[in-house]
């Protein structure tokens, strides 16, 4: 049998809803064993706020008519909704010689190898995961280990409607300042956004190939 440790299967989901992708995720990675090969699944979520597994409904500051899912990630509240990229990473930790902030890093490495080839200069922040311009969080990171494999992962604010972000203190911080790619004055898609970042995430996680996922 081949050594999975080197490819990435990818998977091109579209617009889905949150609670049966969340459950998917679950799946996997209950039934994947170590001959598994990792996956990586882009997409983007109707709208949803979504709670960490510790987090406080009290970040929620406003009531909206978006709902709000209870999720077994780490991390407070965020939002996710159409024009943001999602990239949920099933990785199996323990194949790539990872930590939690091992992968965590390697993430947000991607995110700001991604933005760098627009022009923007981002950063991450140790206290406060997650990727950065002038302060302003442009990309989001929760994620859960399991079995000594992770699921979750990154939301990227490509083309998003930022407004919801007003109705809580994203990821649990008052007054934190969000902001998006064309905020930014990138006229991008999360589409045209997607291979670029599978690219980063392949780099920064040290796989060799990324190959389709069959079912």
């Amino acid at each position: 049998m081949s050594d999975p440790s080197g490819v990435l299967h990818l998977r091109n989901l579209g617009l889905r809803e949150y609670g049966p992708t969340w459950r998917a995720m679950q799946a996997f990675t209950e039934q994947r064993d170590e001959a598994t090969p990792d996956e990586l699944w882009l997409l983007q979520h109707h709208p949803v706020y979504t709670l960490g597994l510790n987090g406080d409904i009290r970040h929620m500051i406003r009531t909206t008519d978006i709902p709000v899912v209870k999720t077994d990630r780490g991390g407070q509240i965020t939002y996710h909704g159409p024009g943001q990229l999602i990239a949920y990473v099933l990785v199996d930790l323990r194949r790539k010689n990872l930590g939690v902030r091992g992968l965590v890093s390697a993430l947000e490495n991607a995110v700001i190898g991604l933005l760098e080839q627009y022009g923007i200069v981002a950063k991450a922040r140790r206290d406060a995961p997650g990727v950065y311009v002038d302060d302003r969080k442009i990309a989001s990171l929760g994620l859960r280990v399991r079995k000594g494999c992770s699921y979750h992962g990154l939301s990227l604010n490509v083309s998003s409607d930022l407004s919801p972000f007003y109705a809580i203190n994203p990821c649990g911080y008052p007054g934190l300042e969000v902001t998006s790619l064309t905020a930014l004055g990138v006229a991008v898609q999360p589409h045209e956004v997607a291979a670029p970042l599978t690219v980063e995430i392949m780099q920064t996680l040290n796989y060799e190939r990324v190959i389709p996922a069959r079912g």
